[in-house]
């Protein structure tokens, strides 16, 4: 019985030492969990163009991509980037490729929530024409009938922003609004005389025109310029001969322009699915092409929009450590319990290091208390004893004593109680040892 006895007061010790480190660690917990973004949704939807577009093609690599990592990624057609932008501010897609330039007509409100994550490629800017005369300014087509691309796509606008620097009126009737094979046709008719297209060199539509007799490619001249006036213009060059070496197409090295495509997102899409979205664009376009070598792409490049924070740590220091050793679900899991751990390694690791001078310090702090009233006793008795209180001086050393056992002290402890009671017996001979010296004083 005496033995339970004195290990339910260890044990309630230890409680009472215990408890303000679980609740300081508890109160840690509370705080890190305000840091721990929610898991990730398993499910992205983003906003392309044309199925037989660049962008439908890179998005369906992606998904691929971000299918191996239990990641869906729904691939939407649209009409252009305006439908992208759109469908991105409506909370109808979390990811949208972007033509860059199409945002020099947006207010500042309308992208405060959106972020780029770079771009992705190259977009040449192909003037084709009908011509003997060689052209290489674009004010030269003022009066012709020019293929400027549907309405609200982004090769339309393009088109209007470099006619307009050019002085030419963008509400001239001339202004044909078709694109693609349909101008390619066109052009070929006879039916305009010039056409503007954004397209990689391999499509379709850029073969058929670089072969077609009588149809020429337009080398800007000023390309310089243009970079200067519009920061989201890059220069590159068609070499000579590389569409085909037999016939020597083109016959000499082209200057063309070239807008990038931007991969856009929503500014809450959740960070871990940002980083295997990056990873993606990397895989995919990093690769060497026609117009750059390899590694140059994803880069930010047009800065129409706000890099993501995201996107500007993955270009200085690639994919977060986690994700490059562990599968991405596993990361991602680790990373929010590190998070949760953060109150253990910081508060608890600490506080259980110092534990057990606290409980240490609890459990002779009692023993303590009593030594504290027996050293006011015997204080008082060196600094005048009276021998008319001797019975006090006994009843209070009793109380000392009772109180000293009366406390609950861990068996561990149990020689602190026994040297105390050694203590209050050396104040009790003293006591009598005042008390006899005056009868010894009176014999003598």
């Amino acid at each position: 019985m005496h033995k339970l006895r004195a290990k339910i007061v260890s044990i309630r010790d230890l409680l009472a030492t215990a408890w303000p480190i679980t609740l300081i660690t508890a109160i840690g917990f509370v705080v890190a969990y305000q840091f721990v973004k929610p898991a990730p949704p398993r499910h992205m939807t983003i906003s392309t163009g044309g199925e037989a577009g660049a962008y439908y093609a890179y998005a369906k690599r992606y998904a691929a991509l971000l299918a191996a990592n239990g990641v869906t990624l729904e691939v939407r057609t649209s009409d252009g980037s305006a439908q992208n932008l759109k469908r991105l501010k409506d909370g109808e897609a979390d990811v949208a490729f972007v033509q860059g330039g199409i945002t020099e007509k947006l207010e500042d409100d309308d992208e405060s929530d959106l972020r780029s994550l770079g771009s992705v490629s190259y977009e040449p800017l192909w003037v084709f024409y009908r011509n003997k005369r060689r052209i290489d300014k674009l004010d030269h087509l003022d009066g012709q009938r020019i293929a400027v691309g549907e309405d609200g796509s982004g090769i339309r606008g393009l088109a209007l922003q470099l006619l307009e620097a050019n002085e030419i009126s963008i509400h001239s009737k001339k202004l044909v609004p078709v694109a693609g094979l349909n101008a390619a046709e066109a052009l070929q008719q006879g039916e305009i005389d010039a056409s503007f297209i954004i397209s990689a060199q391999e499509a379709p539509v850029v073969q058929v025109l670089l072969r077609s007799p009588g149809i020429r490619v337009m080398s800007f001249v000023q390309a310089d310029a243009y970079t200067r006036r519009f920061g989201f213009l890059s220069k590159i060059v068609l070499p000579r001969g590389v569409v085909d070496l037999v016939r020597d197409t083109p016959p000499r090295d082209t200057v063309l322009l070239a807008t990038t495509a931007n991969v856009i997102v929503r500014n809450d899409l959740h960070p871990a699915l940002v980083n295997l979205l990056l990873q993606a664009m990397t895989e995919v376009n990093g690769k060497s092409g026609f117009f750059q070598p390899a590694g140059e792409f994803p880069a930010y490049k047009d800065q129409s929009f706000v890099l993501s924070d995201e996107a500007e740590r993955y270009y200085k220091s690639g994919p977060p450590f986690l994700q490059r050793y562990l599968p991405f679900w596993i990361a991602v899991l680790v990373e929010r319990l590190f998070v949760l751990a953060l109150p253990i390694i910081v508060l608890l690791f600490p506080l259980l290091k110092i534990a057990p001078s606290i409980y240490n310090w609890r459990v002779r702090s009692k023993i303590f208390q009593c030594y504290g009233d027996l050293k006011f006793l015997e204080n008082e008795l060196r600094e005048g004893y009276d021998s008319s209180r001797h019975a006090e001086y006994l009843a209070r050393l009793d109380r000392i004593e009772e109180d000293a056992y009366s406390r609950n002290i861990p068996l561990a402890f149990s020689d602190l109680l026994y040297t105390l009671r050694e203590h209050i017996n050396l104040v009790r001979e003293k006591l009598f040892k005042l008390q006899a010296q005056p009868v010894t004083e009176n014999k003598a």
